[in-house]
């Protein structure tokens, strides 16, 4: 039986400030929402939702994010561009970077919560 992952949860300290990076910057409709707490935002074949963190983690910090997770979004020109719109934002982003023998041209940006996020552009 194939599975097909239909969604990312990230618990988050600001819903409000993710949903509005996210919408700003990558253009996410919402398809759900409970004001402060969740957030269902369409991003392809992948729901990404914000879940407020439990009670016990709101008086912890937001950064440093030590999660090892990478949320990778697929745009099919204008990777540079981007990353500079982004840069100029105000956005943390890392130097565009290719590996030998990977069709890929991409680049690494961190969220308000230090979540880390992969744009990258097939050749």
């Amino acid at each position: 039986m194939p599975l097909h992952m239909s969604r990312l949860i990230l618990y988050v300290h600001d819903v409000a400030l993710l949903k509005s990076f996210y919408q700003t910057h990558f253009a996410l409709p919402v398809s759900e929402e409970i004001e402060h707490e969740w957030v269902v935002l369409q991003a392809g074949a992948v729901e990404i939702a914000l879940h407020r963190v439990g009670e016990p983690y709101r008086k912890l910090s937001a950064k440093p994010n030590h999660s090892n997770a990478k949320l990778v979004f697929s745009v099919e020109s204008g990777l540079a561009e981007l990353h500079d719109t982004l840069t100029r934002a105000g956005v943390p982003m890392r130097g565009l970077k290719r590996y030998d023998g990977f069709p890929q041209l991409m680049c690494d940006g961190e969220d308000p919560e230090g979540n880390v996020f992969q744009l990258s552009q097939a050749d």
